[in-house]
């Protein structure tokens, strides 16, 4: 039985069948994009200013807060994830070791890689828990894995880094919004907002527990970290702000416009209704294609040639291949009419 509140959500994204390709990119709410295309004409009469989008991206970050379990003071936003990685990455202290996972999303690991000072050691998912030790000091990881739908062990991960008093960094880009996310257990957290949260590409963010806000240093920090926004325009003298909003970079005014309505949505839903609509529906996909249950909402089977992924596309199927799997992602808009078809495109 699907909630009010979840058709309404569901109805909001009008009827994008076939459309199994959120885990590469989100698709807006009709808000979103009347609230854009509101702005867009404002702009274009000249009756627009700066200063009028701070509100927008206060509202924002407040709905995004909630979304994931920690207060406003938390929460830091910018553009791109591999960005505020950069920042965890130079936080590192000189001989650390750091664990990451083999396989995971670049943008999380890539930075951690440019420290010729650092030790970064890579394992499978399965034994990132039992793979760390007293010399790990960071252990990076995306909640859902990109490139297979695997859903870590947060709880296993998160044990075991507190009995070696490792600090753990989560990448949620692949969760938030289908999956319930508590960003409080983790000491530093990003997501970008523009798959599952379905708003415009260049509104991400950075959560900070109290254990790791005095870590980072904001090496980005230009006139948006300001105390007071419109008074740290110019310099030498700047009062940077306090808690993680010290961290916010310069917004993409727009993009912030369509992320309001849409991160807002989802701040309104049981996320907990989202995820078992769409990993059922996978389940359903596993199940009909004669494949071990998967639970997830992205759901993964080898492809390397591309061929299933071809004939998806040849029946008006958008779907994804990536690391030679084809990669069908379900979100709440989907139905098992999708899954219908998907079997009937491949048989």
């Amino acid at each position: 039985m699907i909630t009010p509140a979840l058709q309404s959500a569901i109805d909001s994204f009008g009827d994008p069948r076939g459309y199994l390709a959120v885990a590469s990119i989100g698709i807006p709410p009709r808000q979103a994009v009347a609230a854009l295309a509101a702005d867009l004409d404002a702009w274009s009469r000249a009756d627009r200013d700066p200063q009028g989008y701070d509100a927008v991206i206060d509202r924002t970050r407040a709905s995004y807060a909630s979304l994931v379990g920690v207060s406003v003071d938390r929460v830091a936003q910018g553009s791109q994830t591999s960005v505020m990685a950069a920042l965890v990455a130079a936080a590192v202290p000189t001989g650390a070791e750091v664990l990451c996972v083999e396989g995971d999303f670049s943008s999380i690991v890539f930075p951690f890689l440019q420290r010729r000072d650092v030790t970064v050691r890579q394992v499978p998912l399965a034994q990132l828990a039992d793979s760390i030790a007293e010399t790990t000091w960071l252990v990076v990881f995306s909640l859902v894995q990109s490139s297979t739908g695997t859903v870590a062990d947060v709880a296993a991960i998160t044990e075991a880094a507190a009995a070696h008093r490792a600090y753990t960094f989560c990448d949620t880009t692949q969760a938030t919004g289908v999956l319930p996310v508590d960003a409080s257990v983790f000491d530093v957290t990003v997501c970008h907002s523009y798959k599952w949260l379905c708003a415009p590409r260049g509104v991400a963010f950075l959560t900070l527990s109290a254990a790791a806000d005095s870590l980072l240093t904001p090496l980005q920090a230009g006139w948006y970290a300001g105390e007071n926004v419109w008074q740290s325009c110019y310099g030498p003298d700047m009062r940077i702000a306090t808690g993680a909003r010290r961290f916010d970079v310069s917004p993409a005014w727009q993009a912030w416009i369509g992320a309001e309505k849409s991160i807002a949505l989802f701040a309104g839903l049981d996320i907990a209704e989202v995820w078992a609509r769409a990993s059922g529906l996978g389940d359903q996909l596993c199940a009909a294609l004669g494949i071990p249950l998967q639970h997830q909402a992205i759901v993964t089977w080898p492809d390397s040639s591309g061929g299933d992924l071809g004939k998806l596309n040849a029946a008006g199927i958008r779907a994804s291949g990536r690391a030679g799997r084809l990669r069908a992602s379900f979100h709440l808009w989907n139905t098992e009419a999708d899954v219908a078809a998907v079997v009937a495109a491949l048989r």
